[in-house]
């Protein structure tokens, strides 16, 4: 293989100021109920980013069965998880918004509503011309509800797991580059500058910005494309006042969107690419990390205003816990799709709250 492969986002991570609250929230509310790992663990590889020393942690990788990525849910246990110290603005650097899709918008909505979620505003057409709607969650995370009609399987909610996110960028032409070059969001959707009226319920959203919708032409290739399916990344930039770094003076791992991950093929080849394109790995945590259950080579890069983007090429991963089955995923075709039912054997360690 001469070439790296991105088979989709992974997961978003969310920095919680507790792990099974956030779990149940989540499984609850958007059906990421399925636990792919659950560890409680030292994060001594990220010292750059966690203040220059090992930090406690306790992580929950979770995921939906109906498509999308998952949440890797993360608690600080060493230490208090800050709160930013401002409240984030549209249009501020780094990820701020991720993006769920929903197969019935109107059912989502009025369940999540129900459900005493906080949701922002009222069903209108987002930029693509598809019906969305925001929603926060109890730690002040947004999220962006879009209507879809493309799905892996099937799960107890209407809602998927992720399949974007919303960037704040201070540069749009430069990070479309960026994400375009390195991670393959080499489409267009759409392009505009002006103040939008979709996204005036968000903080900060009643200003004036530039913005673009990407996603990939071609479909993602690799093990896991079928369950992680086409993604989007929509990069904002704010003409109308000077952004702040949603994360600065804080840890990766505090509150709030900590990285956006990538499933990936070929670590060696991706990383050749980043430092051409001269972001070159800034995190690389070896070929053999153990995450729980689960083993793999991960990584990170910063996009152009340090948001954190992380690469996992995963090894091992636990399908039927009860039974000892765990996929090795080192000997098969880094090209081909797993099978559907081999993947869909994921949904016997669902975990019902």
């Amino acid at each position: 293989m001469d070439n790296y492969i991105i088979s989709g986002i992974q997961q978003v991570g969310i920095g919680v100021a507790n792990v099974h609250e956030g779990f149940k929230w989540y499984n609850q509310n958007f059906g990421m109920d399925v636990p792919v790992f659950d560890e409680a663990a030292e994060a001594n590889l990220m010292l750059p980013y966690t203040g220059g020393k090992p930090q406690s942690r306790h992580a929950i990788l979770a995921i939906n069965m109906k498509g999308g990525g998952g949440f890797e849910i993360w608690q600080y246990t060493s230490r208090t998880p800050e709160p930013p110290t401002f409240t984030p603005q549209l249009g501020d650097l780094g990820l701020f918004c991720t993006k769920m899709k929903t197969d019935n918008i109107l059912s989502t909505y009025s369940e999540l509503k129900a459900n005493g979620v906080k949701v922002l505003g009222e069903i209108t057409p987002d930029q693509a011309g598809k019906k969305h709607f925001f929603v926060e969650d109890p730690w002040g995370n947004l999220f962006e509800i879009v209507e879809d009609t493309i799905w892996f399987g099937r799960g107890l909610k209407h809602t998927g797991g992720p399949v974007g996110m919303i960037i704040g960028v201070s540069n749009l032409e430069a990070s479309i580059k960026f994400y375009s070059d390195i991670l393959g969001y080499d489409q267009v959707v759409s392009k505009a500058e002006n103040s939008f009226g979709d996204l005036s319920v968000l903080p900060g959203g009643g200003g004036k910005f530039k913005r673009a919708l990407l996603t990939h032409r071609e479909a993602r290739k690799g093990p896991f494309s079928t369950l992680f399916g086409k993604s989007y990344i929509e990069l904002v930039q704010v003409t109308d006042r000077h952004p702040r770094k949603i994360f600065e003076n804080r840890f990766w791992g505090d509150l709030g969107f900590i990285h956006l991950c990538f499933d990936v093929k070929n670590m060696e080849a991706l990383k050749t690419q980043c430092e051409s394109a001269k972001h070159p790995f800034t995190i690389d945590g070896g070929a053999g990390f153990e995450m729980g259950e689960a083993t793999g080579h991960f990584t990170y890069i910063e996009d152009p205003d340090g948001a954190l983007i992380e690469f996992v090429e995963t090894k091992k991963i636990p399908i039927m816990k009860k039974m000892g089955w765990y996929l090795d995923l080192r000997e098969r075709n880094p090209e081909k799709p797993l099978p559907k039912w081999m993947l869909k054997a994921l949904r016997f360690n669902r975990k019902k709250i």
